[in-house]
């Protein structure tokens, strides 16, 4: 009915011009003193004859109206050859932007997808080539065992997570992404992050309440490590004194809570936003805001919800939940 309202009123012109033109025939009768009769019944017969024309244009316009609005769903690849036979020169023109402009499109999507894959092509060797040198200096370091040399030593473990996230940003923004999703064992994760991450546990003399979370879920072990380095790593960056606990909730939630500084209650609605940092932030000069950002836009690839709880001065919790992870490759 919406449509039929619509399609009259930007029809009532044509609309009103033959009234105008059936009102002008019955007044030149009228003035001769002819049989109105005459007029009138030629007037009936033209009405019929035009509400059957305008029906059938409204028909036609409707269906017209139904494919268009399927068309502006789909991709501009899909749309160009899609569009329905031009029924007028003025459509034909407007075709041949259309496509014209998909055209263009396209081009500009394959020079994006040229580019960002050349870019985590040179990110992915820069990473690897700037692992040796950390590597080299860890190396070194490990014939020593002073404060200091746990310090150099936990401070290469920031650059080397620091790499990692440029090179996970610049990937989650790739069509495709290396996901291999099998059988993870969540305990194996959390104990190989947090022997990377012992030092800092130790220079900040913080206790570690770890329960084993016994649970197996179907992920790709790569990223899910990266989330929870990086929420162990944001505990132990935000926790002066105190203590970090590790555990498990139902039905299969893996919760991280430190005793640290706490996240603002207004800062909490936004903390997943791309480059928000925040009070602490702007506390800590060195904050980027992507970390949570970026743990965020790989749960959801993962099928994880992750939710965050805090209060000032007393601490912050983090839930992965991973309850409703499946395998994509069997859906």
């Amino acid at each position: 009915m919406t449509f039929a309202l619509r399609y009259l009123r930007e029809h009532m012109r044509l609309l009103l011009l033959e009234l105008l033109f059936a009102a002008v025939f019955g007044i030149v009768f009228w003035l001769y003193r002819l049989p109105l009769s005459a007029v009138l019944y030629p007037a009936v017969i033209c009405a019929l004859l035009g509400s059957i024309f305008l029906f059938n244009s409204m028909y036609k316009a409707y269906k017209k109206h139904k494919l268009l609005t399927r068309l502006a769903d789909l991709r501009g690849d899909v749309l160009k050859n899609e569009l329905p036979i031009p029924a007028a020169a003025e459509e034909s023109v407007y075709q041949s932007v259309i496509q014209k402009l998909c055209m263009e499109m396209q081009s500009m999507k394959e020079q994006h997808t040229e580019t960002s894959q050349e870019m985590i092509d040179y990110f992915t060797i820069w990473v690897h080539q700037i692992k040796t040198p950390i590597a080299s200096m860890r190396l070194n370091l490990e014939a020593e065992d002073t404060r200091l040399s746990q310090r150099l030593k936990s401070d290469l473990l920031h650059i080397e997570h620091y790499v990692e996230m440029v090179l996970t940003y610049l990937k989650m923004g790739a069509e495709s992404t290396d996901y291999v999703f099998a059988p993870v064992s969540l305990d194996k994760i959390i104990r190989e992050n947090l022997r990377k991450l012992r030092g800092d546990f130790i220079i900040k003399k913080l206790k570690l309440d770890y329960e084993l979370v016994k649970e197996t879920v179907i992920s790709d072990e790569k990223w899910l490590s990266f989330v929870i380095e990086q929420l162990l790593s944001n505990a132990l960056k935000y926790t002066g004194q105190g203590a970090i606990a590790i555990f498990s909730e139902a039905p299969k939630t893996l919760c991280i809570r430190d005793t640290g500084i706490g996240i603002a209650p207004q800062d909490l609605p936004r903390i997943f936003e791309r480059g928000y940092t925040g009070v602490n932030g702007r506390r800590d000069k060195h904050a980027s805001g992507l970390g949570l950002f970026l743990c965020r836009e790989i749960c959801k690839r993962l099928g994880a919800e992750i939710s965050v709880t805090s209060r000032i001065e007393e601490g912050t919790t983090v839930k992965i939940d991973l309850s409703l992870m499946q395998n994509p490759m069997n859906d």
